[in-house]
């Protein structure tokens, strides 16, 4: 969602700014700018509409964070999402990347892309299947094109521990997650000779389609020499989570999760070795939404299914 907080006129030093920076692509260097503020966000994020131009900008401040993650260095978070977006838009589409400026509160400005997000698509129940397609096939074009030459194992279990940490589980129940983990570090399934770059925030709010077309927002997190299913489990677990949300049971989400892994998988091998390695992620997947449910019921059920997912190892 986003609302207008303001409008900037000549003299205002961002403003001014952003009409330098995109040179020919305003015409009227002294048109104003609509601001309009975007929320939920880990950080500032704002659309700057420039009045009779038929053009925005996104710009996001990277030293304004509104998430629980306050202390990090916004400076290199800046520079590591504009040089993602220029690696990967090649590949698959993002928002083209403008410019960045530290003085601005590490300000990183990009086109703005316009359409609905698979979001959208999940509440109002509007040709899922084609929108998964959609986002199946850019995510292993992603994949399939960043190659690395080692996978960090080790890092997706650090990753995994440190969001238990967070939920501050009672001990059984994380000593549980303990043993369920190691019997999948000592488990070959994960084991693989490449690790590719990937999303790392598959959630359905960070796909935009716009004519037709998706997009992938929010290149921040993205991590290299990372396993490929992540970002598939990620997403599995999102939508299991919306069904059991908002239609009743997350037993209705299997056909559309099926559908999106067969037409990620470029052959019925591929797709029966995504399949097992899937709930590894997709407990993750749960236990990240269960941070956001920590004082409601639903929290049980994420951290139930977190749980199961990762008995499923054979």
């Amino acid at each position: 969602m986003n609302h207008h907080v303001s409008t900037l006129g000549p003299g205002d030093v961002f403003r001014d700014w952003l009409v330098y920076t995109l040179g020919d692509r305003i015409k009227n260097k002294y048109c104003n700018v609509e601001v309009f503020k975007y929320s939920p966000s880990s950080h500032t994020v704002c659309r700057y509409k420039f009045k009779g131009e038929r053009y925005s900008v996104i710009a996001k401040f990277f030293a304004e964070p509104t998430g629980k993650l306050k202390r990090y260095n916004a400076y290199e978070a800046m520079v590591r999402e504009y040089s993602n977006l220029r690696a990967v838009q090649s590949i698959i589409n993002v928002p083209a990347p403008i410019a960045m400026h530290q003085d601005f509160n590490c300000a990183l400005v990009t086109e703005y892309v316009s359409g609905k997000s698979l979001s959208w698509y999940l509440a109002h129940n509007r040709d899922l299947f084609g929108r998964l397609t959609s986002v199946a096939h850019t995510l292993h074009r992603l994949h399939k094109n960043t190659r690395h030459d080692y996978y960090d194992k080790s890092r997706d279990f650090a990753n995994f521990h440190s969001v238990l940490d967070q939920l501050k589980l009672d001990h059984s129940t994380r000593c549980l997650f303990n043993e369920l983990l190691g019997k999948w570090w000592y488990s070959s399934l994960l084991d693989q000779a490449q690790g590719c770059m990937i999303h790392r925030d598959a959630t359905p709010s960070n796909y935009v389609f716009h004519n037709e077309i998706p997009y992938i927002l929010d290149l921040e997190s993205s991590w290299h020499n990372a396993h490929y299913a992540r970002d598939l489990g990620i997403m599995c677990s999102e939508l299991k989570n919306h069904f059991e949300l908002h239609k009743g049971s997350g037993v209705l989400a299997e056909p559309y999760i099926g559908h999106f892994l067969w037409h990620y998988s470029k052959n019925e091998n591929d797709f029966h070795r995504t399949t097992k390695v899937i709930p590894f992620f997709m407990s993750l997947g749960f236990l990240r939404s269960a941070r956001l449910h920590r004082h409601y019921l639903h929290h049980e059920y994420l951290i139930k299914e977190a749980a199961e997912c990762l008995k499923s190892l054979r």
